[in-house]
């Protein structure tokens, strides 16, 4: 199975498809000019699969350091297409991504998951990666500052 990384904007627009499953609420441009946006300001990277002439899984991750985990491989997305689940594709795309976070000399790889998404906690779990935190979060416009005194 062969990844490919993609480098260019139609690679990247190849790749909306699959996005579009797990990011519904970005359009075809949104997504391209945001994912072209995180390449040039955050070292985000679009590694996919290809089957019969098409993107069945993709994955976007990016390397940075935390002072709670060092230099970490981050996986901001991972997706294979409902039409080709079961396929191997997702475990490859986890594979490649574990072995570019040891080539990188990353102490740690990460990813955050819906809590909805059972079957994809199944799949991480079996994969021997930890729930190991909650992530919380909110939009800005919705959180009022509180006065501490």
């Amino acid at each position: 199975m062969e990844i490919y990384s993609a480098n260019s904007e139609e690679e990247i627009k190849e790749c909306y498809p699959a996005f579009k499953e797990l990011r519904p609420h970005l359009s075809e441009q949104e997504f391209i000019t945001q994912a072209l946006r995180q390449m040039n300001n955050h070292n985000y990277k679009i590694v996919y699969i290809k089957a019969n002439n098409e993107v069945v899984a993709a994955s976007g991750y990016r390397v940075a350091e935390f002072l709670a985990w060092g230099k970490t491989l981050y996986v901001d997305d991972l997706i294979t297409i409902s039409s080709s689940r079961n396929s191997g594709y997702g475990g490859a795309l986890i594979e490649w991504l574990i072995k570019k976070a040891n080539e990188l000399a990353c102490q740690e790889f990460h990813l955050d998951s819906g809590p909805h998404r059972h079957d994809a906690h199944r799949f991480y779990l079996n994969t021997k990666l930890n729930i190991s935190s909650f992530h919380f979060s909110n939009e800005v416009k919705k959180l009022k500052s509180r006065q501490v005194n």
